[in-house]
């Protein structure tokens, strides 16, 4: 098992990024131009939403404004894009990550990352990857729970570069630090909001509200 908060502080890039465990999901952002660091997490009535820190300044919204977090039923589903609808919508985990790709942000091909919380404590972890054929990869990885204190950890990324490199194996099990413990450990710089929903509770950091 890996030390979460080393992890991070070891790497100034991991992209966006997913921690599940037992009742806990922890879900961050970050960003290296301009119009992705310009952004907050804002609460909504079923989850959570990305919006623009400051609108007039917006470039491209596509692959920067979505729900990372909507319930579907009584399971909860996070993700880092538009995905988060296409499950929702669909009212199936895998079904919905079936019919999504990569994102079309080359030469990164930033994968997309999901997850669902179901309400018997067990979760599901997917990502899906660009080959060098151009196909898509769909992994899926599916536990029936968590130890105390341990949760699987997932991000785009692997660490920074040009193009990025995204992330490989499997999820990795890591200890469970405090959301305000993961907070401090993502990149000063490159971090730009964190959500945290530990049993229910829900707490929120935005880095251009002073978090």
């Amino acid at each position: 098992m890996q030390d979460l908060v080393e992890l991070l502080s070891n790497n100034p890039y991991p992209g966006r990024g997913l921690v599940v465990g037992q009742g806990i999901v922890y879900y961050w952002i970050m960003g290296r131009s301009f119009n992705s660091r310009n952004r907050i997490f804002v609460e909504t009535e079923d989850g959570i939403r990305t919006e623009a820190h400051q609108p007039e300044l917006v470039e491209d919204p596509s692959l920067i404004i979505y729900h990372p977090v909507r319930t579907m039923g009584d399971a909860l589903v996070v993700t880092n894009g538009d995905q988060t609808d296409t499950i929702v919508d669909a009212g199936d985990f895998r079904a919905g990550c079936m019919v999504r790709e990569y994102e079309p942000d080359a030469p990164n091909f930033t994968p997309r990352i999901s997850a669902i919380l179901n309400a018997d404590g067990s979760f599901e972890l997917s990502i899906l990857k660009h080959q060098e054929s151009g196909r898509c990869l769909r992994e899926f990885f599916a536990y029936e729970g968590a130890d105390e204190g341990c949760a699987y950890f997932l991000s785009t990324y692997d660490g920074d570069g040009d193009p990025l490199p995204t992330f490989t194996g499997e999820p990795r099990e890591v200890t469970l630090p405090t959301p305000d413990e993961v907070w401090a450990a993502l990149n000063a710089d490159n971090k730009i909001s964190l959500y945290c929903n530990v049993n229910g509770k829900v707490s929120i950091y935005n880095k251009h509200l002073g978090d």
